[in-house]
């Protein structure tokens, strides 16, 4: 999927395991198929996965020890199950990065199970935002340079996506969609946000949320960042479900709207080819927006 993207054998996986946590000699290591982008994942038997990075960069050890340190946080306040911290891996056996160890999270993704159309669904959703947004963000704030700080800081990633997508979208309608969304005021505080609340972060079951994937990213930013989730994952009825449950007003559900936006637009042109469930997903969310937008 990545031009720099790291190869990860299983059978490098599984000596890996053996040989650094001799706890779980014997148990079964086996890959998961995902529509994740950032991690190849590893079942270890019947209760962890190991999840290795593939894109190299420089500090991967402390991100993959803010992630921990997120994911934990995240389980303590999440009304459903997410994964929890086990272990952190080395590098070893030409895997050149750390890795790490979770517990594994039995379920169905939503990437496999749509329940856009869940009335239900769309309220277990907004009990999770509303968990987190109540969690307190003890004085933290954004600090990244991702979504969920200023909109008109992604001006040069948009307008990057914008050309790659010249053969792709209709550019120019969804630049005109931008030249509004981007200038939406902020006015409320940070609140604690998962931050992807995409279909293959999300466990479904019978149309009912059943757990939430992928808590690293878990920490202060715009109120309105959670609420992609209302485009990535919701038709038209069960949104509104969402936005009433939530009390969201005008400028914050367009704000949300915005967050999706940005997300979906680099989803369609960069995974075109290398990821087609991922770039698909995009193409909806813009179609929803587009759908919606006044």
């Amino acid at each position: 999927m990545h031009d720099d993207q790291v190869d990860v054998p299983a059978e490098v996986v599984a000596a890996l395991v053996e040989e650094q946590f001799p706890q779980w000699k014997g148990l079964e290591v086996r890959p998961v198929r995902s529509a994740g982008t950032v991690n190849a994942i590893f079942r270890i038997g019947d209760h962890l996965a190991a999840r290795f990075p593939l894109r190299m960069a420089d500090a991967t050890r402390s991100a993959l020890e803010r992630e921990a340190r997120a994911s934990a946080e995240l389980a303590r306040v999440s009304p459903f199950p997410t994964p929890e911290p086990v272990a952190m891996g080395e590098p070893g056996l030409g895997y050149p990065m750390p890795w790490s160890v979770q517990t594994w999270l039995p379920g169905t993704p939503a990437t496999d199970a749509d329940p856009g159309g869940s009335p239900a669904f769309a309220e277990d959703l907004a009990t999770f935002i509303a968990a987190l947004r109540s969690a307190g963000t003890r004085g933290r704030r954004f600090s990244g340079t991702g979504r969920g700080g200023d909109l008109t800081h992604h001006d040069a990633w948009m307008e990057k996506c914008f050309t790659e997508s010249e053969r792709l979208l209709d550019v120019p309608r969804l630049r005109c969609l931008w030249s509004r969304l981007r200038w939406l005021p902020r006015e409320d505080a940070d609140v604690m946000s998962h931050g992807d609340l995409i279909p293959a972060n999300v466990l479904v079951s019978d149309g009912r949320l059943t757990g939430v994937l992928d808590g690293g990213g878990f920490g202060p930013a715009d109120p309105a960042l959670d609420l992609v989730g209302a485009w990535h994952l919701l038709r038209t009825r069960p949104r509104e479900v969402l936005r009433r449950s939530l009390g969201c007003d005008e400028l914050s559900w367009e704000r949300g709207m915005a967050w999706a936006f940005v997300q979906a637009m680099g989803l369609v042109w960069y995974y075109v080819d290398s990821n087609p469930a991922m770039s698909a997903m995009g193409r909806r969310t813009l179609d929803r927006i587009l759908a919606s937008a006044p």
